[in-house]
């Protein structure tokens, strides 16, 4: 028997475009999945605000810390994506059936040399500055439509 995963609920998510003085946007290569490269992101814990979470998610995913960062903007609503078929029921304990995310687009003030994504619970194995164009080709294919409502929301900052 099959479970209907679209009764499932979105889980409660934040996404963090760090720019650099050029209007680069980080992006990082997942260690679980070569080739896949994404913006630092992560789940809103109870009780927390979203640009807290978005902030703690920069930490601890590239050691950034937020004296090093200047808050410019965040989306003006929720994002949504679904998971993959292959995907569903495996991630997050099979509680949800995608992800709503709040975008917040960061400057990094401080060094470049602040950013290390060896971490306690390493998520990236190497790191680049992106363009958006690359930003949106070198996204996963499900989530590519959100990185495009960001590049095109977040057009003002970007290079």
């Amino acid at each position: 028997m099959s479970k209907d995963f679209s009764t499932l609920p979105y889980r409660p998510c934040v996404g963090v475009m760090l720019l650099n003085d050029k209007g680069q946007v980080f992006v990082g290569e997942r260690i679980d999945t070569p080739g896949a490269w994404q913006m630092p992101q992560g789940g809103i814990d109870p009780g927390e605000e979203p640009q807290e979470a978005a902030l703690r998610e920069l930490w601890e995913e590239i050691g950034v810390t937020s004296d090093q960062i200047e808050v410019l903007a965040q989306t003006a609503d929720w994002h949504t994506y679904d998971l993959p078929d292959h995907l569903l029921g495996k991630v997050w304990k099979g509680k949800y059936r995608g992800q709503k995310q709040l975008w917040f687009v960061l400057r990094l003030t401080g060094p470049e040399s602040a950013i290390n994504i060896e971490t306690d619970h390493p998520e990236f194995g190497q790191w680049k500055w992106s363009s958006s164009a690359e930003l949106v080709s070198d996204i996963v294919p499900f989530k590519r439509d959100i990185y495009e409502a960001l590049v095109a929301e977040f057009s003002d900052h970007l290079a």
